[in-house]
């Protein structure tokens, strides 16, 4: 007996409505995940540039007495609150994507367990979160909250991927045959910019954004790790330029020259506000869009790496 043939008549009616390909919903459903991972990203940094990061100062509750913020803990409570409630709007989405692939668990296990990932990592996160409120926004339980949220923006990047078939074992299109360096050359490019990202978490953890006015600090050398943080910058620049080169060398056509490009904008874009806000006193508006960079960055790092996975060799 199958395993449709078990289920109660009501719920194989509702499968029966499912997709049985991957359609428009399941691509769009994967998109709105990339983009909602960007978004909770840039609300977790307002949450800390704000100061706000103890706008409700306990959890899960916003307040002891109160699951949602009131109207007397004003903007801050809003600010923290809303990024919670964004949470719960991904887990819908990525609850959402499940359903939509119930069908296609198997045939499509590749996009199945991504979705699932997320699902899965998306409640671990709001723990995270939790814990950061809980121990008064200790630096370091800060970052890793920041950087399981970079995380998801990969997986999601790779989800996107296949849904639209750019990538993995159900690509719709042949990509161009790319030079034997480019594959291990842009994994490179993408292990340099997590590095960079966890350098840069380190360097946040030392500077004077810690999303409340008495919370701790980790009292390492802000400058010099500052320094520290522009080594796999630069390596990262220097990756994708020969990219670049390669490109237009072998006259390289399709999704992986658009990558390569999207990439290398990204990379100097991140530089620019980067060597700005260090030379101006680090300016909160400028932090933000380096974090919202970073999350940009990841995506771009991880979308041409796996580009260059999934093409041919010259």
């Amino acid at each position: 007996m199958s395993t449709a043939s078990r289920l109660p008549k009501t719920i194989q009616r509702f499968t029966s409505k499912l997709p049985t390909e991957v359609n428009k919903a399941v691509r769009r459903l994967a998109l709105l995940s990339l983009i909602g991972q960007t978004v909770l990203v840039v609300t977790g940094g307002a949450v800390r540039l704000t100061a706000s990061g103890l706008g409700c100062p306990t959890w899960p509750r916003c307040t002891n007495d109160s699951l949602v913020n009131t109207p007397e803990m004003g903007i801050h409570g809003f600010i923290e609150f809303g990024n919670r409630l964004l949470t719960f709007a991904l887990a819908a989405v990525a609850a959402l994507m499940l359903v939509y692939l119930w069908n296609l668990r198997k045939e499509r296990r590749d996009l199945f367990i991504l979705a699932l990932g997320l699902l899965a990592s998306i409640p671990a996160q709001a723990i995270i979160g939790g814990i950061t409120v809980l121990s008064g926004l200790n630096p370091w339980v800060v970052g890793l909250h920041f950087l399981v949220s970079m995380a998801l923006v990969v997986f999601a990047t790779l989800l996107v991927n296949r849904a639209y078939g750019r990538a993995g074992s159900f690509m719709n299109r042949i990509l161009p045959g790319l030079p034997a360096v480019a594959r291990p050359l842009m994994l490179a490019v993408a292990v340099f910019s997590a590095l960079s990202v966890m350098l840069g978490v380190v360097v946040t953890g030392a500077g004077p954004h810690a999303g409340d006015a008495d919370a701790p600090r980790n009292d390492l050398d802000w400058d010099l790790f500052s320094h520290i943080h522009a080594v796999p910058a630069y390596l990262i620049t220097a990756g994708t330029l020969f990219a670049v080169y390669l490109v237009v060398r072998h006259k390289i056509t399709g999704p992986f020259r658009t990558a390569t490009y999207l990439l290398l904008g990204v990379t100097l874009l991140q530089a620019v506000i980067g060597f700005t806000q260090y030379y101006n006193g680090i300016p909160a508006l400028l932090v933000g869009a380096h974090m919202f960079g970073a999350a940009v960055l990841m995506s771009a790092a991880t979308n041409a790496a796996d580009l260059a996975k999934h093409s041919p060799v010259r």
